[in-house]
């Protein structure tokens, strides 16, 4: 796909936002962003989403509109991230005329407990969820330049090439959303790689907690690691693995389960992970522009214009300080 707008216009490749839409209006106007008729625009750049903009966060209903608007302008473009697509199947029947109702993805405490903030911040605005939940429908799961790559978590080529045969232009549609919702099918496995990500199971009994309370029998990983060796070589995620499990040798059969991305191939950009510290890139070529915003972290950009490496000069961010955040 290209862009009406490539020429010499530049992009901002915006991470995370989770409903921290004062911080990411003062993220917009550090970049040069002006709202012109209550609208942020740039005179010669363009901002790009990498998803999740709802959940957890204290202003989501605002994050929204700010987004969408930029948009529905032509100033900005946005991904779908894990977090509107667990919303879409959070709230779409998987059987018209059911009662109870049955979801795509079960009403149980857990799914409730990640999209609390948001539905109860729409609670008395049903018709505008409604239209927001159209509108994630509408967000591509990955956009591809000439020069660069967005997706929520993870660029797999091999599945991307497949999958755009349908979806060239990468918005899914009602069937491809039905689909997805049945485990091991084709869409399952797009939508469950470009927005969450891979993962590695950790050895039979073992289990670790994240910071968030869940125990989990997995562990994140990379997509990019070149010529891993052990866990600590591709793990990738803010909960550190035990001691006993960092140099453990990755067998020919968990190398099979990780994706590859090259050295050579065009910066790509990615948000999910929740990283901490200064930002910078990850690799090369790879960034990663989520930086905890909703936990009190850094809103992170990447000032984007034709470079193959990335330049961790061009990094802009702004701290969350001035959000009241229920986590």
């Amino acid at each position: 796909m290209s862009d009406g707008h490539l020429g010499a216009h530049g992009f901002d490749i915006i991470g995370d936002v989770h409903g921290c839409v004062n911080t990411l209006q003062k993220l917009l106007k550090k970049m040069d962003y002006q709202k012109v008729n209550g609208v942020f625009e740039h005179r010669s750049r363009k901002a790009v989403f990498i998803g999740d903009i709802i959940d957890r966060g204290p202003h989501i209903r605002e994050a929204l509109h700010l987004v969408r608007d930029m948009v529905d302008r032509g100033s900005a473009r946005t991904v779908m991230g894990n977090h509107e697509y667990n919303a879409l199947l959070y709230c779409t029947r998987s059987q018209p005329k059911t009662d109870p109702p049955q979801y795509l993805r079960e009403h149980n405490r857990r799914n409730e407990r990640i999209l609390h903030e948001t539905l109860e911040q729409f609670a008395h605005y049903q018709q505008e969820w409604h239209e927001f939940l159209q509108w994630f429908r509408e967000m591509p799961v990955f956009i591809e330049e000439d020069h660069f790559r967005v997706v929520h978590a993870c660029w797999d080529d091999q599945l991307i090439s497949e999958f755009r045969k349908a979806y060239p232009d990468g918005v899914i549609d009602e069937e491809f959303l039905l689909a997805s919702a049945v485990r091991r099918s084709f869409a399952s496995r797009v939508m469950d790689r470009l927005l969450r990500g891979t993962d590695m199971p950790l050895p039979a009994g073992v289990t670790i907690t994240s910071d968030d309370g869940y125990r989990r029998s997995f562990f994140r990983t990379k997509f990019w690691s070149i010529d891993p060796q052990t866990y600590n070589d591709v793990v990738y995620q803010p909960d550190q693995l035990p001691l006993s499990l960092q140099q453990q040798a990755i067998s020919q059969e968990e190398k099979k389960r990780l994706v590859s991305y090259g050295a050579d191939e065009i910066p790509v950009f990615v948000g999910h992970y929740w990283l901490k510290g200064t930002p910078a890139p990850v690799r090369g070529n790879v960034g990663c522009l989520d930086y905890s915003a909703v936990k009190n972290g850094k809103l992170v950009a990447y000032r984007m214009d034709t470079e193959k490496q990335l330049d961790q000069r061009k990094y802009v961010w702004e701290r969350v300080s001035n959000e009241v955040v229920k986590l």
